[in-house]
């Protein structure tokens, strides 16, 4: 309780993990909402309008979630971080405004919509508002990206005698390179999530006998994507993230991958435990060099090991950073397996008499949002001690004037509030899923 820091990184950790459950799944389900739609303009098959009709609605919840969740953690800028908001609102503050313009006018307009605008529209206008719909998330998750890329890898700003930050040049800031490949890697991961919770919806479906054409769309949607994207996650987008954390955030990479000794040939650590007091890696099953190729593409590359990182620039969790890393790493891993597995079936015309593997596609849905918790992790835990890498420490950003009590009371007060939240989201989700798609459109 002496450690206003600890709890107000609690704090934010708690509400953005929260928060991001939601918006994972609409910027992936805008995809496949697009592609539906697409289909019932090509082909004037109403089945695919009507899969279509049946996401929106749970786009829609899942939206007034995400916007819910979402403005607490704004205020915590205010509140939490308000040394860090005086530094840098000069320049986060641009790109955190048109998120905010993007995601709650753009995106809540063709929303609208989508919903309720149908007949009025008619199909090809109802089309376009669809790729607006998807324009806006997109977009949403570009500022956001960017805002976080100018934490990671800071570039185009100045700072005055104050230490307060300003944008010395608007492209290079809103062209980071590291945003290219986060946004890039970001977005597959979010289609997975899509991918896997249409996948779901199909299989439980075809498990309970009903709504049986609208569940070999989801089939065919949420497979073929989910397979496409569980392979983008992992090459290009996965391994380009790597090579920029190898370049610009050695000890991030290091700490990843519980490497303590530096030197060429470096090891892939499959499986270990992260021996921080005795600065090694117990029960190590490790690939040779291969953590020297993933990380500069040479497998004689050398790559610098914590012990010769000075300890203050140590990522401030390890042993959370190395584990998050791997269960980030393993799950996509199976993602791509499962999916394949799924896809081969399918082909053959096998997989719905394959329960066991219905009932695997249907009860894999929530380990995507657990993987994507660790990605997002890994990304912040990596960045530590620094809230913007190498420029402004963590501890430096904090609120000197909020003490560690009325956070951790806040705290109670916002885990007491989601809960029963998400209890209703999921309830209303769950009536959608029971009641199926319906033919009735606005």
């Amino acid at each position: 309780m002496g450690d206003p820091l600890f709890w107000h990184r609690c704090q934010f950790a708690f509400t953005i993990i929260y928060h991001y459950l939601f918006p994972q799944l609409t910027m992936g389900l805008a995809l496949l909402i697009v592609v539906m739609k697409w289909r019932a303009l090509r082909t004037g098959n109403e089945e695919w309008a009507k899969a279509a009709r049946f996401w929106v609605r749970i786009f829609g919840l899942n939206f007034a979630v995400g916007v819910v969740t979402g403005i607490p953690m704004e205020f915590q800028f205010g509140t939490n971080w308000a040394r860090f908001s005086q530094l840098t609102g000069g320049v986060i503050g641009q790109t955190l405004a048109l998120e905010g313009l993007f995601a709650f006018f753009l995106e809540s307009s063709f929303l609208a919509m989508l919903v309720w605008g149908e007949k009025k529209l008619g199909p090809r206008k109802h089309f376009a508002a669809a790729v607006a719909l998807l324009i806006g998330s997109w977009l949403s998750g570009v500022f956001i990206i960017v805002t976080n890329t100018f934490m990671q890898h800071p570039v185009g700003f100045t700072r005055d005698e104050h230490g307060v930050f300003s944008i010395a040049s608007v492209s290079e800031y809103l062209f980071n390179p590291w945003a290219f490949v986060q946004f890039a890697h970001n977005q597959m991961a979010a289609l997975v999530t899509g991918s896997f919770v249409v996948t779901a919806v199909g299989a439980f479906w075809v498990l309970r006998g009903t709504h049986l054409e609208q569940a070999r769309l989801n089939l065919k949607v949420g497979i073929t994507a989910g397979l496409i994207s569980s392979m983008l996650v992992a090459f290009p987008t996965g391994d380009a993230q790597a090579k920029l954390v190898a370049k610009y955030q050695a000890p991030t990479l290091a700490a990843m991958e519980g490497h303590f000794e530096s030197g060429p040939r470096a090891a892939l650590h499959l499986i270990g435990q992260p021996n921080v007091a005795e600065r090694k890696l117990d029960n190590p099953i490790a690939l040779p060099a291969v953590l020297s190729f993933i990380a500069y593409g040479e497998i004689g590359a050398n790559v610098v090991g914590l012990n010769d990182i000075p300890l203050e620039q140590w990522p401030t969790n390890v042993e959370l950073l190395y584990y998050s890393f791997h269960v980030m790493v393993g799950l996509g891993t199976i993602f791509i397996g499962l999916m394949a597995l799924a896809l081969l079936f399918r082909w053959r015309g096998w997989l719905e008499k394959q329960r066991w593997l219905l009932w695997a596609l249907m009860l894999a849905s929530p380990f995507p949002y657990i993987a994507n918790t660790a990605g997002w992790m890994v990304a912040e835990l990596g960045r530590q001690p620094w809230l913007v890498y190498g420029v402004l420490r963590t501890a430096d950003g904090a609120s000197p004037t909020v003490h560690a009590g009325s956070t951790l009371f806040t705290l109670i007060g916002f885990a007491g509030l989601y809960a029963l939240l998400g209890f209703v989201f999921l309830l209303l989700t769950g009536r959608e899923i029971l009641n199926g798609p319906e033919a009735h459109h606005g």
